[in-house]
């Protein structure tokens, strides 16, 4: 009896212990919540704005930007008239990457 009493005590510290790894195990995370893909902005100001969850680094087009703790971050950057692709990456502190790309217009 004690012996499936260890067992199961083991099963369980090893399931806690991957259910609190697996933000480790997963790696960063990037969603961009503005601008949208393939949008025009005629003013060529574009609000820049997302969350990158699990990063030690976020660039835009290989600029560091600035991120809160939660991960959200939020930025207003102006371009000039033409297309433009940007292309943002997440790090995480063991070096994995997670890439993003939008595609703007500005007429």
């Amino acid at each position: 009896m004690t012996k499936y009493l260890i067992c199961v005590i083991l099963l369980v510290l090893v399931g806690y212990g991957f259910i609190k790894a697996w933000p480790l195990i997963q790696g960063p995370s990037l969603s961009i919540a503005s601008p949208a893909d393939h949008t025009a902005f005629p003013g060529g100001i574009v609000i820049i704005s997302g969350k990158a969850e699990r990063a030690a680094q976020l660039t835009l087009d290989g600029a560091p930007t600035l991120h809160e703790e939660n991960g959200s971050f939020s930025s207003v950057l102006s371009f000039p008239r033409g297309g433009s692709i940007l292309t943002f990456v997440a790090t995480d502190r063991f070096g994995r990457t997670v890439t993003a790309t939008r595609n703007i217009f500005v007429p």
